[in-house]
């Protein structure tokens, strides 16, 4: 299966929901994104399909272990380059928006290098290493 960019916004936004609400709910995908909820139904249930996410009878959405590979790795880099970008001196706004803008793109080898380095930086710095 080919993961696209919308995929992984999903997959991380049941993420970044799950552990602000402890639940999520097609509703709360809706909001998040700004979308309709029967848009948003149509995508969990396409998503259910590929074995993505799992929703129960209340309508509570969790990620599966495919689910999750995806969200996890996605959600690390947003907060890693929103980081960068941080410490850069963009406001954290700008940033937030523009690591969501780079995420999906960047090459790994490009990523693990900004993410080495912010380490070390922050590690000079004597700051937690996001």
């Amino acid at each position: 299966m080919r993961i696209t960019e919308s995929t992984e916004n999903y997959m991380e936004a049941i993420l970044v929901l799950q552990q602000q609400n402890g639940e999520v709910r097609a509703v709360d995908v809706a909001h998040y994104f700004g979308f309709s909820k029967p848009t948003i139904s149509q995508y969990m249930k396409q998503y259910a399909q590929q074995g993505l996410i799992e929703v129960d009878g209340n309508g509570h959405i969790t990620l599966t272990g495919e689910g999750r590979a995806i969200a996890e790795p996605i959600y690390e880099r947003h907060q890693v380059i929103t980081a960068v970008f941080t410490a850069l001196g963009v406001p954290e706004e700008i940033a937030r928006e523009d690591a969501c803008k780079v995420e999906h793109d960047l090459s790994d080898v490009t990523f693990q290098c900004m993410k080495a380095h912010y380490q070390q930086y922050m590690h000079q710095r004597g700051g937690s290493q996001d």
